[in-house]
């Protein structure tokens, strides 16, 4: 049985670890990203490919909407994966944003434990 990997797309550093640290004890494989405003940019803003995305089996997009080219990102994940891809968005932005949000699953925050549960359990699934 392949081991699921879920890219889990966050620019808080700290929730970013908590999330980690969480999904790993429930023994959940994460990729964590921090976004483009680190680490060099995203691969995928400058038309490449990102690896962190081939190896994803769930997308868990915690970005910002409202900025420009998170929004672009997360229209490239829809269109270059097949997998469960969950994006935390306030109320206001799910309305404001709801064309580009409807293949995908929205949550709103804060993302705890149980709503990590929830989506390692449903990656999981996809993967069996």
């Amino acid at each position: 049985m392949k081991m699921p990997y879920i890219l889990d797309v966050n620019p808080d550093s700290d929730a970013l670890a908590w999330e980690r640290d969480f999904l790993t004890r429930i023994e959940a494989s994460v990729i964590s990203c921090c976004g483009p405003d680190k680490d060099g940019g995203c691969p995928l803003l400058r038309g490449e490919k990102c690896g962190n995305i081939q190896a994803a089996d769930g997308v868990l997009f915690q970005l910002n909407l409202d900025r420009p080219e998170h929004r672009r990102i997360l229209a490239k994940y829809v269109m270059q994966l097949d997998v469960p891809i969950r994006v935390t968005v306030t109320p206001d932005q799910e309305k404001r944003w709801a064309h580009l949000l409807e293949l995908v699953e929205v949550v709103t925050p804060p993302m705890g434990p149980a709503k990590l549960d929830a989506f390692a359990a449903e990656v999981e699934s996809e993967v069996d």
